[in-house]
């Protein structure tokens, strides 16, 4: 039994995008029901105050104003659910705000505009408190923001993990003992992984439908995690999981932020449930930047311990991170991630430490790569120091110290974690080739010649995605919490239907990952069915098969894995009913070109309708065989995947403006086996353009009150086409052997490996006027500052 064709490694185009780029996507907003209300929320301004009173009369005054909803209407509910129980979010605060836009109060009216209106109408009585927002006063514990608690340090995660304190210390005592080796240098550089703000091309929106006759909820949302929501409105509403159905339509991107469960979600449906009428809340881009989850926020002290001639003896890390004023689904896991490639594609010794500290802030989650590009991007600043400090070629640094080939697989870092496969020298080195390093070198050293600023800058890593086994969810990352105990399993049910097509539906949550076309590849590669007559479908929690979603890279690996297995019993069953309409052996059944045929008599064929004929006419199949075609599968696999790959730029600075234009960029990345390289690409596009967004240009910046500086498109840029050069991008191809495709996760290994790439280029750049280090963003303002301090 077999196939032979395969739309497996194909560049297909996006099944998605003729609706899309046609505008016939259907969105939250292109949802209508009859006697819709909207929701508009009353925020704080203060970043921490008491509420001592809330006066609504005005409000509620006005024609159209439905209801207004305070913190005593929906306390009987209980806070917003999480993961972890520090500092639970209200879902409406009627004590001590937290941060500016926390949500005191809720305005329902006849449309979003009288709702705003009324909400500006709603006033509030407030005692300013003294708010904390520096970092490293938040980790002083000079103010403890949230009363009971005994530290704003709310938990702590250090490696070599798993180890016990004083074992973790050995290592750290043996690092600084290197210190001490007549043959050493050490490198130390504090740095700041500046706060992010998450700017998908569709903020969040929410619409909520109460049926009082069925008790049933039916919710809208622009969710990455459409199970895991559905789970948390139930939970939250005192509901059986089986009353909430959650439709994510199409989702105008994500990049973690919807990996969330909100307490407008959970508001707007509450509102529903009492008034028996739909609410639809829309946030505005402003409000997104204090309402939705912010990203990144570190400050940290990376030292390297290595040998004049390129060893590194040890990798010490010391950092903070920002959690915000609350813990929401991932808060406090993000640091955890970064902390399992802490010691990246390396075999040197680690001790890898950060606090996760509380701050009058937006809180802070998940935003595309969480945890990983910040903990790379300390490491391979780090080691390019190190190289320059040593006067050696930062990449012969790097291919010195790699973890050699021969211990893989499952060769364990020095962190602690077991990796599946890898390859790293061979990355890195033909990366050097294929963009002609010794050229791109001479070019440089040419260009400095005849007195312009043009650096080089290189790095590489190792990320952590498709999470896996199940058992990872008992790190703290409680699934239950959700009404969805699944874990880190992914779900995939494939049908064939008796007109020859085939439905895929799946538990994920995509928002721009081109799950329908993947998917269709996948099922096309196992039972020979035109990618054209096979549907995918998902999103909506009423029909697809349990999932957790969409995030970490982990679609392909997991759920993938699942729609490809289930896809091989459906095969399998097929075997059976062709063998019998051919009167062949099922060994000898080939599948291909829509149908099935007896191996080396292609002529002797029956097609897919003949199987699905027989498979629902079970009167006309062997005796016994159960009626129907499908499978529904949920896979776990034994381990996460580790991506890697290595990243090269060039780059020129005008020292007379601090302007950074980058000249050249070229990647290998090594995203295991390939479905669709073109998706491929399009993500490794998406994910530098971002990472380079971080390098040059964007930054939340937070006044010392706690007030946004930054929360408005004006404010707050992003790249633009015009920023970027055209990306050149390559790949090696070193299978995982944790899931039967191979395959291992691409979607964030952009953004894990630009960032840093771009800051060692243009440190290289301005490394002969003295530059050793410049913060993130590298605005021209900052360059230019750097460059006038050295001189």
């Amino acid at each position: 039994m077999a196939t032979t064709t395969s739309a497996l490694g194909g560049a297909i185009r996006r099944r998605e995008d003729p609706a899309l780029i046609q505008g016939h996507g259907r969105y939250v907003d292109d949802i209508k029901l009859p006697g819709e209300t909207a929701a508009a929320f009353v925020r704080s301004p203060f970043a921490r105050a008491k509420v001592l009173s809330i006066d609504a009369s005005e409000a509620l005054a006005m024609d159209g104003v439905v209801a207004v909803y305070t913190a005593a209407d929906v306390d009987s509910l209980g806070p917003l659910i999480a993961q972890l129980s520090f500092a639970p979010r209200p879902l409406l605060n009627g004590g001590e705000v937290k941060h500016v836009g926390e949500a005191v109060a809720m305005v329902v009216a006849e449309n979003r505009y009288l709702a705003q209106d009324a909400a500006d109408l709603v006033f509030v009585d407030y005692d300013p408190l003294e708010a904390v927002i520096d970092l490293k006063d938040a980790h002083s514990d000079r103010v403890i923001i949230h009363e009971g608690s005994e530290s704003n340090t709310i938990i702590s995660w250090a490696a070599p993990f798993g180890a016990e304190p004083e074992d973790q210390q050995a290592v750290r005592d043996q690092i600084e003992a290197d210190k001490s080796r007549d043959d050493t240098v050490v490198v130390s550089q504090e740095m700041i992984n500046q706060r992010l703000i998450p700017t998908a091309i569709e903020p969040r929106r929410v619409l909520a439908e109460w049926n009082p006759g069925y008790r049933s909820l039916n919710v809208w949302s622009s969710s990455q995690i459409p199970h895991a929501l559905a789970g948390g409105i139930a939970v939250s509403l005192g509901l059986p999981t089986t009353s909430v159905r959650v439709i994510a339509p199409e989702v105008g991107g994500g990049f973690g932020a919807k990996l969330n469960v909100y307490n407008d979600e959970i508001l707007v449906s509450w509102a529903a449930q009492q008034l028996a009428r739909p609410v639809r809340w829309v946030e505005t881009r402003r409000e997104a930047a204090n309402s939705t989850i912010q990203g990144r926020g570190w400050v940290g002290t990376a030292t390297i311990v290595g040998t004049t001639d390129g060893e590194i003896l040890g990798y010490d890390f010391d950092g903070i991170a920002d959690m915000g004023a609350y813990t929401q689904n991932f808060t406090v896991a993000i640091p955890f991630l970064g902390l399992f490639v802490g010691s990246g594609q390396y075999k040197m010794p680690t001790y890898w430490k950060i606090d996760c500290v509380a701050t009058n802030t937006t809180t802070t989650d998940a935003y595309r790569g969480a945890g990983r590009p910040e903990a790379v991007y300390y490491l391979e600043r780090i080691i390019d120091m190190y190289a320059r400090e040593i006067g050696m070629d930062p990449a012969d640094v790097r291919n010195k110290n790699f973890i050699p080939n021969e211990a893989f697989p499952g060769a364990v870092s020095p962190i602690g974690f077991a990796m599946d496969t890898g390859d790293y020298s061979t990355n890195l080195n033909e990366l050097l080739e294929v963009a002609d390093y010794a050229g791109m070198k001479a070019e440089r050293d040419a260009a400095r010649a005849a007195g312009r600023h043009v650096g080089i800058g290189l790095s590489s890593y190792v990320e952590v995605c498709g999470f896996a086994p199940s058992g990872l969810a008992d790190l703290g990352f409680n699934w239950a919490t959700y009404g969805l105990p699944t874990a880190f399993n992914g779900s995939g049910l494939v049908r064939v239907n008796p007109d020859a097509s085939a439905t895929v539906i799946i538990g994920t949550g995509p928002s721009g990952q081109a799950h329908q076309t993947t998917w269709a590849q996948i099922v096309s590669d196992r039972l020979g069915i035109e990618v054209d007559n096979i549907v995918v479908k998902h999103g909506d929690t009423g029909d697809s098969p349990m999932g957790i979603g969409t995030f970490g890279s982990r679609s392909a690996a997991v759920d993938g894995a699942a729609a490809y297995q289930a896809a091989d019993r459906v095969r399998e069953k097929a075997a059976k009913l062709a063998a019998h309409l051919l009167e062949a052996a099922e060994e000898d059944v080939v599948f291909a070109d829509g149908g099935a045929h007896v191996a080396g008599s292609p002529d002797s064929s029956v097609g897919w309708g003949d199987i699905a004929s027989i498979a629902y006419q079970v009167h006309k199949a062997p005796e016994g065989t159960e009626p129907g075609l499908e499978s529904e599968v949920f896979f776990t696999p034994s381990n996460a995947t580790w991506p890697f790959g290595s990243h090269l730029a060039m780059v020129e600075v005008d020292a007379d403006t601090g302007n950074v234009e980058i000249l050249r960029y070229v990647s290998m990345d090594d995203c295991g086996n390939v479905i669709n390289p073109m998706i491929v690409d399009g993500q490794v596009h998406g994910g530098i353009a971002q990472g380079i967004g971080q390098a040059l240009f964007e930054e939340a910046i937070y006044d010392a009150d706690g007030n946004l500086l930054s929360g408005s498109m004006v404010d707050y840029p992003i790249p633009t086409a015009g920023d970027l050069p055209a990306f050149e991008l390559h790949r090696t191809v070193t299978p995982t052997d944790v899931n039967p495709m191979g395959v291992k996760g691409i979607g964030e290994a952009g953004t894990i490996g630009s960032a840093q790439t771009i800051v060692n280029a243009v440190v290289d750049a301005v490394a002969p006027l003295g530059v050793t280090h410049i913060d993130m963003p590298l605005r021209p303002r900052r360059v230019w500052e750097a460059i006038q301090e050295a001189r």
